[in-house]
């Protein structure tokens, strides 16, 4: 039974919400891409915004960087922080998400920490592994004939792939998936006390699952990244509450993107059968088309940062302090980058300019990981399954800053 508090709490959000919905209507585009319909597709709203300034001012306060060039400089200025001036720390926020809400030298010191697990040659060295789990996957959807997508494949390729990488001896699927849908969502901030109890327990559930890796890795250390940031922990490089906020942050980053590419691909390439056909008759295309769905259709639509200087984004003064939305998504359809940018095309030669990785200091630690996945499953996909069909409208999740679907029926 609800609390007084949670009552309280629901009140206060879903007026919040409520008052973002009426800016919405009154054309505010941070507020539309929030909401219905312009949530669900959101990039008619950035053709309009793209034909305005590339930087635009909410009446939510912040400034809203639509284009390519704009979203670059920002991202790439490292005087433009995850944190505001002064901002309360990570461990303050909903969920500590490690390196990924800290600056330098924090970030520069735990990123370092948990770079040589996505070092080229680990990489390349997971291929045979991620191919393995791919025809294991598509054996059984093949065997069944209908499948959802998410659920049966671009959800437990990755999250094996991670799991392994960890050395996460319990992987259950359907466990992790929520744990990654409730920590996704809040990315766009707690709507209900219900979704702040739910979010609370994934935390929780997550840092139990860790503390009882890390005790074992303590015991018996293996070739894992856990195992690894364990020596850094008695090397005193980290702290046990650093270890396990980046412990959470691999496992959710190291599946979330994954899964909603490779749905988001799949989507894509079905709804425009002929660069379908092309990659059909050409696997060897599968590395060009992720590069293009990144750019089409990013499964990280929105970050920010708060500039700690004065400065000057397309022609906006930009006080130190003003907080800045960067919207990845709209970046990819810029037409000044890419030519005809609704067009969805596999060989398009600029694709990989998309920023749907971010860019500068926080660029995507797993990018080449993801990369990776995504090229084994679309090219598997277009080998073994041709004839593979939507069996049904996909539902999109319900979220503004990660982008993808929750169930996708198809057919083979």
């Amino acid at each position: 039974m609800p609390t007084l508090d949670d009552l309280r709490l629901d009140l206060r959000l879903r007026s919040q919400h409520g008052l973002t919905w009426l800016f919405a209507q009154a054309g505010d585009p941070l507020s539309r891409i929030d909401h219905r319909p312009w949530r669900d597709n959101p990039y008619p709203l950035f053709a309009r915004m793209h034909a305005g300034r590339p930087v635009v001012r909410s009446r939510l306060g912040p400034l809203v960087a639509v284009g390519h060039a704009a979203n670059r400089q920002v991202l790439r200025d490292r005087d433009c922080r995850v944190r505001a001036p002064g901002g309360p720390s990570p461990e303050e926020g909903l969920v500590d998400l490690s390196f990924l809400q800290r600056d330098a030298p924090d970030h520069t010191r735990l990123r370092a920490l948990a770079r040589p697990a996505f070092s080229p040659r680990r990489i390349e060295g997971y291929r045979a592994g991620i191919q393995k789990v791919t025809d294991r996957l598509l054996d059984a959807a093949a065997a069944r004939g209908g499948f959802d997508l998410v659920r049966d494949f671009a959800a437990p390729l990755p999250i094996a792939v991670i799991s392994e990488l960890l050395g996460i001896p319990e992987v259950d699927n359907e466990r992790f998936l929520r744990y990654g849908n409730a920590l996704g969502a809040s990315l766009d901030g707690v709507r209900s006390a219900r979704q702040y109890r739910e979010l609370r327990r994934a935390a929780h559930e997550i840092d139990e699952l860790f503390a009882r890796l890390i005790e074992r890795r303590r015991a018996d250390p293996g070739e894992d990244a856990v195992s690894a940031l364990v020596t850094s922990l008695e090397e005193d490089r980290l702290t046990a509450a650093e270890l396990r906020t980046m412990a959470r942050l691999l496992l959710i980053a190291g599946f979330e993107t994954t899964v909603n590419l490779i749905g988001n691909g799949v989507a894509a390439l079905l709804r425009h059968p002929g660069q379908w056909e092309r990659l059909r008759a050409d696997p060897g295309l599968a590395a060009g088309a992720v590069e293009e769905v990144l750019r089409f259709d990013s499964p990280v639509q929105v970050t920010g940062r708060y500039p700690h200087r004065d400065i000057e984004v397309g022609g906006l003064a930009v006080p130190s302090g003003t907080p800045v939305i960067l919207l990845l998504g709209a970046a990819g359809r810029d037409p000044a980058v890419f030519p005809e940018p609704d067009r969805f095309d596999i060989t398009r030669a600029n694709a990989g300019e998309h920023l749907a990785f971010s860019a500068g200091a926080h660029y995507c630690l797993g990018a080449p990981l993801a990369r990776l996945e995504g090229e084994v499953a679309l090219r598997a996909l277009a080998e073994r399954l041709p004839g593979l069909k939507a069996a049904a409208v996909p539902t999109r999740r319900r979220t503004t800053t990660i982008r993808g679907y929750s169930r996708f029926p198809v057919r083979t």
